[in-house]
């Protein structure tokens, strides 16, 4: 029985070594692209992903974070947040780091299907007087410029902000 779970132990971790090496190895070779394409739905499940665009050739220009504004049926707006790995202690920061990838990728047009699940979410999540529901929620994209480092100590560039989605709430959608 011991062998069995050392051998278990030790082929789960060769497996994640050869998943990950072949994940973020910058090589398109086919022996690296069939081991990529069959690994694909764990890594990408297990939030294990990498993009080489973090980094290179062209690292990301921008900084940003999305917010979502909950509008409920008497008028009041509440400030939903996604966690922001800045703004978390170090333990923190390693249980959410999901959601900086989650944030990163769903204001991207390419992600516009995954919007109103999104909403639906915020809506149950802040759903807490039956008497005041929300009834609008809205998607808010903030950001600011990364300035090449030789502008960078000039001035901070300002932050901007644009509304990507908004939802109407329906009573189905806070069950």
């Amino acid at each position: 029985m011991r062998t069995v779970r050392i051998t278990a132990i030790n082929l789960f971790l060769i497996f994640h070594l050869i998943a990950i090496t072949c994940w973020c190895i910058p090589l398109n070779s086919a022996l690296v692209m069939s081991i990529r394409s069959a690994v694909r739905p764990y890594i990408l499940w297990s939030g294990l992903f990498q993009a080489w665009d973090m980094f290179s050739p062209t690292p990301r220009p921008v900084n940003a974070h999305v917010e979502a504004a909950v509008i409920f049926k008497d008028g009041r707006i509440h400030t939903w947040k996604f966690p922001r790995m800045e703004q978390l202690s170090l333990t923190q920061r390693a249980f959410k780091e999901r959601y900086r990838k989650f944030v990163e990728n769903v204001q991207e047009q390419t992600y516009a299907g995954l919007w109103p699940d999104i909403a639906r979410y915020i809506a149950r999540a802040n759903n807490n007087n039956a008497n005041d529901p929300p009834q609008v929620i809205m998607l808010i994209r903030y950001w600011s410029d990364i300035p090449p480092p030789e502008r960078a100590a000039l001035h901070a560039p300002p932050e901007r902000a644009r509304i990507f989605f908004e939802y109407n709430v329906k009573p189905e959608d806070l069950k």
